[in-house]
């Protein structure tokens, strides 16, 4: 069995004291491969200390953050972006997007830099991997101006509503499923069977949002097998054919072999 973690930040300083030992749990878990995302230029460095460290099984994407678009130095740090894009190759363009829920009074410069990154993926004929949060409308806004039969990829951590599935799948996204769908509360898991499983990637965000049993915990990429378990569940699929499908899904957005 192979399963892929979409996103994962392994940089993340809540790894310091065991991330070698929590990449190995990962691949003994048999998720074997992990694409990590970019947040800005303060994290390349040991980002690509990682790769360096797991060449065959960590995969890099390079983007902004929305969170970290600041006025002040959001477009240096897109320079650092297209100059990396430039410089090597990478799998994703990510994750970008729109979060109202932490700063609203940045959301110009936010769907600015966006659009930028989405035109920088179309330009070097890569998948973009989006974080939205409280902000589906603004999100939709920037896709809309830039919806074309090159843009595809991925709606990282999916928590919207069935008509914004809908809507994320007509722009070539695949909805990106981590421990959400395991929360009571979660109400993804309550529509996701009308959405076809060949739409759906797997992703843990770690070390954000843990699946239960660890909700509220440090999340890390081996728990991405609880995750699929819960699509198991709710798609009345063997935990194998979960691993398959949306294995060859992560594939098919990465370009991946």
């Amino acid at each position: 069995m192979l399963l892929i973690d979409t996103h994962t930040h392994l940089y993340s300083e809540e790894f310091s004291q065991d991330r070698e030992e929590m990449i190995q749990r990962a691949i003994h878990a048999n998720v074997k491969h992990l694409f990590v995302p970019a947040i800005d230029s303060g994290y390349t460095k040991e980002m690509y200390k990682v790769e360096e460290q797991f060449p065959d099984h960590v995969h890099l994407m390079m983007g902004l953050h929305p969170c970290y678009v600041k006025p002040g130095t959001y477009l240096q740090e897109l320079e650092f972006v297209e100059h990396e894009l430039q410089r090597r190759p990478f799998f994703a363009v990510g994750e970008i997007g729109v979060d109202m829920y932490w700063d609203q009074s940045t959301k110009e410069i936010q769907q600015e830099a966006f659009q930028k990154q989405i035109q920088l993926a179309k330009k070097h004929q890569l998948p973009i991997n989006i974080h939205c949060r409280d902000a589906f409308d603004e999100v939709f806004e920037v896709l809309e101006k830039e919806k074309a039969p090159n843009l595809y990829g991925i709606f990282h951590c999916f928590s919207g509503d069935i008509d914004q599935a809908k809507k994320a799948l007509s722009y070539n996204l695949k909805l990106g499923i981590g421990g959400v769908v395991t929360f009571k509360n979660g109400k993804i898991d309550q529509f996701l069977k009308e959405i076809p499983i060949e739409e759906i990637v797997l992703e843990t965000d770690a070390p954000y949002l843990a699946p239960v049993p660890y909700r509220g915990k440090r999340n890390e990429s081996s728990y991405l097998t609880l995750v699929a378990d819960k699509l198991s569940e709710i798609y009345g699929l063997s935990l194998q054919e979960v691993a398959d499908i949306t294995t060859k899904n992560a594939k098919s957005v990465f370009n991946f072999e």
